[in-house]
């Protein structure tokens, strides 16, 4: 496992072939986006800094300008979920092509890591709003072109008193759709101080967890 330098080098590209190591986020002593608020906003799953990185790591624009984002924050799957689903667009004004979208996933909306039935099988219909996570998965491929980068965000939960890793039922629902998993990043909830890293939880977090998930996905089109 590696971890990211303060000023980390926009070179992990979303349209490497293989999967990438996974890394770990921390916070640099001078980024204004880490101060005064380095904890993700109630109800939210990232902090600022974290998104700010995200636009320059995964980058591929010319001179590694921030790339265009769309982010939406996913509370629910009941019907009619994209209706509620609260979307943020982050962009420097250049017209562009939707290429990357970034999923907050509530710990509450996210399937029973033990279910993984809840991604469906291949004979229930793809994209029915009525399946849930499957249906998000589906709508979301269909939105991003080929190598088009699909960010999720989340964190464990407690279940029963007991901490759950949702991850792997959420990328078996990403590859049945047609994503091709690429890197998974631990986004640790700290803030630096001297030579220390001081724990800043979100508020709304489990007891005990320290950090958010991000894992991105490509989308794979075939005969593209």
């Amino acid at each position: 496992m590696t971890t990211t330098p303060s000023h980390p080098s926009p070179t992990a590209r979303p349209r490497a072939i293989r999967p990438l190591p996974t890394t770990i986020w921390l916070p640099a002593p001078d980024d204004p986006h880490a101060a005064p608020a380095p904890a993700p906003a109630p109800g939210a799953v990232l902090p600022d800094w974290a998104i700010e990185r995200i636009r320059t790591v995964f980058t591929t624009r010319p001179g590694d300008r921030p790339a265009p984002l769309l982010k939406i924050s996913v509370r629910d799957t009941e019907l009619g979920m994209d209706a509620r689903t609260a979307v943020l667009t982050y962009t420097d004004g250049t017209p562009s092509k939707l290429s990357m979208l970034l999923a907050e996933l509530h710990p509450d909306t996210l399937p029973d890591p033990t279910d993984i039935q809840a991604c469906g099988g291949i004979s229930e219909m793809p994209g029915a709003m009525e399946n849930g996570w499957p249906g998000f998965f589906h709508r979301a491929h269909r939105l991003l072109p080929a190598d088009g980068l699909l960010l999720l965000a989340t964190r464990q939960r407690r279940d029963d008193g007991i901490l759950t890793d949702p991850l792997g039922s959420l990328i078996a629902c990403a590859r049945t759709a047609g994503f091709r998993y690429l890197q998974h990043v631990i986004v640790a909830h700290t803030h630096p101080a001297d030579d220390r890293l001081i724990p800043i939880p979100p508020a709304d977090a489990s007891p005990g967890v320290a950090h958010s998930d991000l894992i991105a996905l490509t989308a794979i089109h075939t005969g593209v």
